[in-house]
């Protein structure tokens, strides 16, 4: 056997060990009860399916198919009729995502047992409709996509998906060739969103008339109400928050008793939102950027001394010990990615969700023994520590080792008038301007390279439970490796906090000296920095990672950003800013003011023209 099979068949074992023998408390339950097997083969399909165990679904099939008339009515019978039974308990809140997934597979496994049978006989089997799938042009992320895909499917929908950075006009070609009922968009990074509302404005261009779902991290009712709804009037646009919505509405909207009105009451609600925005007070009194910019945060910078770091330049790492991050892992965001909200460890013991997230939690484990055993991601990273000043009032530079300004990094600052008497930060804050002592800033891009390809090869079995839990794997290790290495930086390579010793809680809690804001987030949530920081760090020639058209990183268990050892700096929201920062960031980009407004339009203010 090769690597490849090897592993593939320690990680059924592993996981069959976990499905029958859970951890509680030191002890082992018992070994799960095979009475089940006694009942007739309708009975033992739909246990299967409800249980996710795969065990013996080829001959549980194989037996249906015998006792039916054609191999399509095993699907269109006890199959089906076993994911009703899983659809009534996932919609009562007695099943959760991962089991729901864990019994797509089961189906999966059924369905590919019979389609040579069915192929032969040319039949094919009748669907709720076509839902075409999507991650927009530019994202690159796509697990809540695929939970979505996964449980339409299990509710009878055939879906066309169409994957990760999928461009409008592939999107809208599909639809019409595959005769879709519905098309569903997902992102996750704020560029995302303007793509979509290109996707809308095309659907009403072309004159389609069939319904826009929208999700992701991002998106929200607000955004859809606002920015997308209006572009496309000939059907529905409906936002979709998490994937346990997804069925109804899908079958409300291909309902020809239901949609009517559900369609009104949407139109209906989205009218209100948009109104209630348009009239909306604000929050706060905004100053202007010149007064938020004396309002900035200041220290006597000719009394500090930065700490030089030990090593300056640049340093490469690949390959890196996967077994040294397993204990930096925060479990509480992998569980959320599976719709089970609860913070870990408690979350395994929760009343209502405790099972469920145990099983996920036990399977996680062996499949991240297979993962490590068998070297199956390669964690890549590259980091730089050069020296920096503050040389505008937003503005960081950085410089070689002979002293000559490299890269130039823009950031933003807050426009609220802090009533507190707190400052109005920008990053750039954080960075001396004196002249006398130099300091220093660093960053970094970490990538897991192997989860998509892992993902794919499970996907490509029919086993998207696998494949999704892969998915969730590389994202908890690209964490985990960016926190672990930036605790090397501070005790090690930058060496400013050589005596730290925290917890992993405490990592999680940000307890540490210094911070590592990222592109993207609240601190410098303007994606195209991203490109500046990638061609000072030479993230693509040195590790493989690349940014896309929207600046999403590939592979997607990517995390990258800056570091920054000055005590007083602190994480913050950036918020909305007013036109005269618009103005002045799009000068120091070198871009026209339209380019601002779409790479800054999450915070934009509502004024702002």
């Amino acid at each position: 056997q090769n690597q490849g099979e090897s592993g593939q068949n320690a990680t059924e074992k592993l996981l069959e060990v976990a499905e029958k023998f859970r951890s509680q408390g030191g002890k082992v339950k018992e070994a799960e009860n095979l009475e089940w097997r006694n009942q007739p083969v309708e009975k033992r399909l739909e246990y299967a399916l409800v249980k996710g165990i795969t065990t013996f679904i080829d001959q549980d099939t194989e037996e249906a198919r015998l006792k039916s008339k054609r191999p399509l009515d095993v699907i269109e019978g006890p199959l089906m009729d076993g994911m009703n039974v899983v659809g009534d308990l996932f919609g009562s809140g007695k099943m959760f995502l991962p089991q729901v997934v864990k019994s797509a597979r089961v189906m999966k496994q059924a369905v590919a047992w019979l389609n040579p049978y069915i192929e032969a006989e040319k039949a094919e089997g009748q669907t709720k409709g076509k839902v075409l799938m999507a991650t927009v042009k530019g994202d690159v992320h796509d697990i809540g996509k695929n939970i979505v895909g996964v449980v339409l499917g299990c509710n009878g929908y055939d879906i066309v998906d169409l994957g990760v950075m999928v461009p409008a006009e592939k999107i809208l070609q599909t639809a019409i060739d595959e005769k879709c009922d519905i098309i569903g968009l997902s992102g996750l990074i704020t560029p995302s969103l303007d793509e979509m509302v290109f996707v809308a404005k095309e659907m009403q261009r072309k004159g389609f008339s069939i319904p826009l779902l929208i999700g992701g991290a991002t998106t929200s009712k607000a955004h859809t109400a606002v920015k997308i709804e209006p572009q496309y009037q000939n059907d529905a646009v409906i936002y979709v928050a998490d994937a346990s919505r997804a069925v109804g509405v899908a079958t409300t909207l291909l309902s020809k008793e239901m949609r009517g009105a559900f369609i009104e009451e949407q139109r209906a609600e989205y009218a209100k939102i948009r109104e209630r925005l348009a009239n909306k007070q604000p929050k706060a009194a905004k100053l202007s950027y010149l007064e938020a910019i004396k309002n900035g945060f200041n220290i006597d910078w000719n009394a500090y001394v930065p700490p030089k770091p030990n090593l300056l330049g640049e340093k490469v790492i690949s390959q890196y010990p996967l077994e040294k991050l397993v204990p930096y892992f925060d479990w509480t965001p992998f569980f959320i990615s599976w719709s089970l909200t609860g913070k870990f460890p408690k979350i395994l013991t929760d009343d209502v969700v405790g099972e469920a997230a145990t099983d996920l939690y036990n399977q996680a484990q062996a499949m991240l023994e297979d993962i490590i055993e068998n070297k199956r991601f390669d964690a890549r990273a590259v980091f730089a520590l050069y020296p920096a000043k503050r040389t505008g009032d937003d503005t960081v530079s950085v410089y070689d080792m002979q002293g000559n300004a490299t890269h130039r990094f823009e950031h933003l600052r807050q426009q609220s008038d802090k009533v507190t008497g707190k400052p109005n930060l920008s990053l750039a804050d954080f960075i001396s301007p004196a002249e006398q002592h130099t300091d220093y800033l660093g960053g970094f891009t970490v990538s897991i390279f192997g989860a998509e390809e892992l993902a794919n090869e499970y996907k490509a079995k029919g086993d998207d439970y696998s494949a999704i839990l892969v998915q969730s794997l590389g994202d908890r290790f690209a964490e985990a490796f960016a926190e672990h290495l930036h605790e090397r930086i501070r005790k090690e390579y930058w060496g400013y906090q050589p005596d730290e010793n925290l917890d992993n809680d405490a990592l999680i809690k940000e307890k540490y000296v210094g911070i590592r804001p990222a592109p993207g987030y609240p601190a410098c949530p303007e994606h195209s920095e991203k490109a500046v920081l990638f061609d000072w760090l030479g993230s693509t020639d040195k590790i493989g990672t690349y940014l896309t058209s929207s600046f999403a990183m590939w592979p997607p268990s990517s995390v990258s950003g800056f570091y920054y050892s000055l005590p007083q700096s602190e994480y913050f929201n950036v918020g909305k800013i007013f036109q005269d920062q618009l103005e002045d960031y799009a000068k120091r980009k070198d871009w026209t003011l339209d380019e601002a407004k779409r790479w800054l339009a999450p915070n934009l203010d509502d004024s702002v023209s």
